[in-house]
């Protein structure tokens, strides 16, 4: 099977290697293909995305640089991992279209409730989990994962990205505190938001960071989901969300097992300009 990562992090947002430290342990680890995929900029204070839009065209071309130097060693892509917040992230076009990138990645860290505060589900501390979920939510569960996934929902809809990475990535903090996964309630959620992925010609991302962080009992998503995307012959890509530069193939024999088992044979990943398939054997 060709080795290929999508979706990587640097020290432009919060990875902890530079670009050229990635591509080069790509190379030794063997990779065909690496996509960077930095967390795009968002109009407030965080301590995950790249600062601003200088710092995103030094990012750019930076990346383009290498391109070109390790051209006859490893195809690498341009891309962002691009947040969607209803009403205050801009729109992925935007970004796709003044800086040219490769493919876009959409997912969702932050939701927003109906009074506009955000819950952010990501990072590696539970309690944040915990606190935004009563902040916002009061507590309500339901009312929580609901608000997560109306929100996956609309921007496959609305920003039509080509990949949608960790789509159930707001199962890591529960770990089956709140939720179970084969509640019939958010069995429903899950079900709707795999027809939008198939509806908006969506690349649906096999996301293998919360295993080998030790942050989740499963893939994002987990083998049930991938049974039925797979009866939708929705397409997946294999991909670890390296942050350091050991992690860009992090648990993937293990997950190549587990996408045979769900019934896929073949994997996705951007190649020459277009999506290509690629056997999993």
């Amino acid at each position: 099977m060709i080795k290929a990562n999508l979706h990587t992090h640097s020290k432009y947002c919060d990875g902890h290697a530079s670009l050229k430290e990635v591509a080069e342990t790509a190379v030794r680890k063997g990779f065909s293909i690496l996509g960077f995929s930095s967390h795009a900029p968002v109009p407030f204070e965080n301590a995950f995305s790249i600062k601003d839009e200088k710092a995103l065209a030094q990012y750019v071309e930076e990346i383009r640089v290498l391109k070109k130097a390790y051209a006859d060693k490893i195809k690498i892509y341009l891309s962002l991992e691009i947040d969607y917040i209803p009403d205050i992230t801009v729109p992925f076009k935007e970004f796709s279209s003044k800086y040219n990138l490769d493919y876009t990645i959409g997912s969702v860290h932050l939701v927003k409730n109906s009074h506009d505060e955000l819950w952010f589900i990501d990072g590696p501390k539970h309690e944040i989990y915990d606190e935004g979920l009563s902040n916002c939510f009061g507590g309500d569960i339901y009312a929580a994962v609901r608000a997560y996934y109306r929100q996956v929902n609309e921007m496959l809809t609305t920003q039509n990205p080509d990949m949608v990475g960790h789509i159930d990535k707001i199962k890591m903090h529960n770990k089956g505190r709140y939720f179970e996964e084969d509640e019939a309630w958010y069995v429903k959620l899950i079900d709707e938001t795999l027809d939008y992925v198939k509806a908006n010609d969506a690349v649906m991302e096999v996301n293998t960071r919360g295993i080998y962080r030790g942050r989740s009992r499963s893939l994002f998503p987990g083998v049930a989901v991938l049974r039925k995307a797979r009866k939708k012959n929705i397409p997946v890509s294999l991909n670890s969300d390296a942050h350091k530069p050991h992690e860009l193939d992090g648990y993937y024999p293990e997950a190549q097992t587990i996408l045979q088992d769900a019934g896929y044979r073949e994997v996705y990943y951007f190649e020459d300009g277009s999506w290509k398939a690629f056997p999993l054997i």
